[in-house]
């Protein structure tokens, strides 16, 4: 079944976009929202201007709702599932984790997912497949791929150089610890670059933690980047605005600079994990910052 087609329960709020890049098919799924300080968004920005910048955006001026997206991608017969959320064990958090009912909703049987691509191992990222109601319907012999240099680092994380309201940190690493315990077994670690299926690449990065990756996708002449925590909504008005969770902040803001200027020449589509759903993108240079070109929602 195409993932175009699976349509076995629908809601009111779409929470799901399919799309082709060539041959490849994507699904774009919202795993819902959570509640950020702004202040978060721009650690090194002056008040005033971020003040400014979340009122041109509509948006409050103290806490903001954060968008949280994930996608499976078909291509050579894999399934793969590009991270999975927040997951339910946070209840400070209670309108993400929604991956497992998403993924019902659109038919997706987790059994058929083969391959898992992390981008990094923050708990908005993994905690989806911590759940119960998940973790036990994935087949035994799923692949978990992600960087080793972000395995190695949360052995011992550092977290001096982030801007993280408490608890956060302790709880980023625990939940870190677990799923390395619990899926160990199945991670299947690269140094620099891996494909993982035809036309599916994953590339490290670092800058946000030391092993956060991208994922590239090209087919038949079509190409788009899923950027993770790379680009953040901010980015593209301010690319050197630094974002609290980020763990090298100088380096993640060469990342992303880097990369819309990238994505900007390529013409290519951008999809990132905290862009507002379904986050669909073209990326247009604008004298030395960006835009942010939403695509046309294809009924």
């Amino acid at each position: 079944m195409s993932l175009a087609d699976s349509t076995r329960l629908d809601e009111l709020v779409p929470s799901r976009y399919a799309l082709k890049v060539g041959d490849i098919e994507v699904l774009v799924i919202s795993d819902g929202v959570l509640p950020i300080t702004a202040e978060t968004l721009a650690t090194n920005a002056d008040r005033a201007d971020l003040s400014a910048w979340l009122r041109e955006m509509f948006l409050p001026p103290e806490m903001i709702d954060w968008p949280l997206n994930v996608a499976v991608v078909r291509s050579g017969g894999r399934t793969i599932l590009i991270d999975s959320g927040l997951g339910t064990e946070f209840p400070g958090f209670p309108r993400a984790g929604q991956l497992a009912m998403r993924l019902d909703a659109a038919g997706i049987d987790p059994a058929s997912v083969t391959d898992v691509v992390l981008t990094h191992l923050h708990m908005d990222h993994i905690g989806g497949l911590l759940v119960d109601g998940l973790r036990g319907r994935l087949r035994q012999d799923l692949r978990v791929h992600l960087a080793s240099a972000e395995a190695e680092f949360w052995q011992a994380p550092d977290f001096s150089r982030t801007v993280m309201p408490e608890p956060i940190p302790e709880v980023l690493r625990t939940t870190a610890a677990r799923f390395l315990d619990v899926y160990r077994g199945q991670l299947r670690p690269f140094e620099t670059e891996h494909e993982v299926a035809p036309g599916v690449r994953i590339c490290r990065t670092g800058g946000h933690t030391p092993g956060h990756s991208i994922v590239r996708l090209e087919s038949g002449g079509d190409r788009l980047t899923f950027a993770g925590d790379a680009v953040f909504q901010p980015g593209f008005d301010n690319p050197d605005w630094y974002n609290g969770f980020e763990h090298d902040p100088e380096e993640s803001a060469r990342v992303r600079v880097r990369l819309l200027k990238e994505l900007a020449a390529s013409g290519e589509q951008l999809v990132a994990t905290h862009l507002p759903f379904p986050s669909v993108c073209h990326v247009a240079e604008a004298g030395n910052a960006f835009r942010f070109v939403p695509a046309v929602w294809d009924y």
